[in-house]
């Protein structure tokens, strides 16, 4: 059975959101090692609309990015209701009974698909049980606004109490803190 993991950089304030780059500061060789940990196991990328307009935008702007190099080598899944297609190969979109898609996805053969970005569907992920690991690596900043992880309540859709258990606790030279949960199963 393949695991669904996300892996996110996260302000000390909880944003997640990278418009203006804030996070770069602290990308160093022991980052980009964990990061690099995370696309060797894994064979596929799952990432929401927004991202992977984002990511598509890079392949023009910036096309020897790290990031689009582990994109390129393997399989692209999109979890939109508004796209329908991509004229970029190798990607497939996911649309309506994504959940049940998702689980069916889960028991191919292969390995890890890493959720690339997408906090909207980390957050469906987590509420429905599918999400198998969550990699935050908390960043020494205070950004004030954007997107955060986990908005207020009356914001996460469908997103109620979801337990976790921290398996790795890990302070980074830059002072950023890598962490790692699994569900707790406690619910």
């Amino acid at each position: 059975m393949r695991r669904l993991t996300s892996g996110m950089f996260m302000s000390l304030d909880g944003v997640v959101d990278a418009d203006d780059d804030w996070q770069f500061a602290y990308f160093d060789e022991e980052l980009f090692e964990r990061i690099g940990g995370a696309w060797q196991s894994s064979d596929a990328a799952l990432m929401g609309r927004r991202s992977f307009e984002g990511y598509s935008a890079l392949r023009a702007e910036h096309p020897d990015s790290p990031m689009l190099g582990f994109l390129q080598g393997v399989e692209r899944y999109v979890a939109s209701t508004t796209l329908t297609e991509t004229d970029w190969p190798g990607t497939t979109v996911l649309g309506h009974d994504l959940e049940e898609r998702l689980r069916a996805l889960k028991q191919q053969p292969g390995g890890d698909i890493l959720v690339a970005g997408s906090p909207t569907l980390v957050r469906f992920l987590l509420g429905r049980g599918l999400l198998d690991e969550l990699d935050v690596v908390v960043l020494p900043i205070v950004v004030g606004s954007g997107d955060r992880l986990f908005p207020e309540a009356s914001t996460a859709e469908d997103l109620e109490r979801v337990p976790l258990r921290l398996i790795e606790c890990h302070a980074l030279g830059s002072g950023a803190l890598a962490l790692r949960y699994v569900p707790d199963g406690a619910r």
